[in-house]
């Protein structure tokens, strides 16, 4: 049965057969939507300061 997931990123819902895996060096598993969330985290940018994630803060 396939498995509905969530971007570890943006918090969107990734359908089954999409998405990107990313593995980190501690073992640690990352689901990403996009590549313009797989991008972002590897600049280290913070998702509640962009708009267009669910977890952004508007101030």
């Amino acid at each position: 049965m396939a498995v509905k997931r969530n971007c570890s990123y943006c918090s969107n819902e990734i359908e089954p057969g999409t998405g990107l895996m990313f593995v980190r060096n501690d073992g640690t598993i990352m689901w990403f939507c996009s590549s313009k969330c797989l991008k972002n985290y590897r600049l280290g940018r913070d998702p509640k300061k962009l708009p267009w994630t669910k977890s952004y803060i508007s101030r």
